[in-house]
């Protein structure tokens, strides 16, 4: 089993509330997590109305798919550019 997560921190442009970000958050987790099938949650900077940090995680049988399944879920992430990628990390986990 191959595990791979991947950590991305935002700067949502366009939000001036926390109910905007939410929208924007909400959009961002359910649509990987029906498009991609990834585990998906906002981590961090819940209080705040311009940042977020959104963790997904992929489950595979192969480190290959694992892989590909977050290629595109990155690729998601950075064509919305309602959005700023401040940083994009993966890890694998054990």
């Amino acid at each position: 089993m191959f595990v791979l997560a991947l950590e991305v921190d935002l700067h949502i442009n366009e939000s001036h509330s926390l109910k905007a970000k939410r929208h924007v958050v909400k959009h961002l987790v359910e649509t990987a997590k029906q498009r991609y099938g990834v585990a998906a949650a906002e981590v961090d900077h819940h209080d705040v109305w311009q940042r977020s940090t959104i963790g997904f995680a992929a489950v595979s049988s192969t480190a290959g798919h694992a892989e590909q399944v977050i290629d595109e879920v990155d690729r998601f992430v950075w064509s919305h550019p309602e959005l700023q990628v401040l940083t994009s990390e993966r890890r694998w986990l054990e």
